[in-house]
């Protein structure tokens, strides 16, 4: 197992932050204080409610805090909060397949939905 202090220091992109890889594939830190900080955050900000059942009128309680670009596949993408969503546990394995860890297609439908923002554009004074 090869291990680095952070991909994203070769990576240089935006939002960027990383524990650790193996073999080129990220393995994201579900269980370290960083995360729980920042789910607790994203939480917060969406009043525990889940983001999903509220596009149709439903109110259920998030539980879940989910990567709308998955953190293996856009790691610079993982710590933004633009990425991160609110969900109850039914709702978030409506978008992610927990066996395999795939997107769904309502997944996919997200992710499209949502596009990341262009951190090329200087603002105008």
């Amino acid at each position: 197992m090869i291990l680095a202090k952070s991909i994203f220091e070769t990576l240089k992109r935006p939002c960027a932050t990383a524990r650790s890889f193996v073999i080129g594939k990220i393995m994201f830190d579900y269980y370290g204080s960083k995360w729980k900080k920042k789910r607790k955050k994203i939480l917060r900000r969406d009043k525990y409610i889940c983001q999903l059942a509220k596009r149709y009128g439903k109110i259920e309680e998030a539980t879940v805090v989910h990567h709308i670009y998955p953190a293996e596949m856009y790691p610079e993408y993982a710590w933004c909060d633009w990425n991160l969503i609110s969900l109850s546990l039914a709702s978030h394995n409506q978008v992610e397949n927990r066996k395999t860890g795939k997107l769904t297609p309502i997944g996919m439908k997200l992710m499209k939905e949502i596009s990341p923002p262009d951190h090329n554009l200087k603002k105008k004074i």
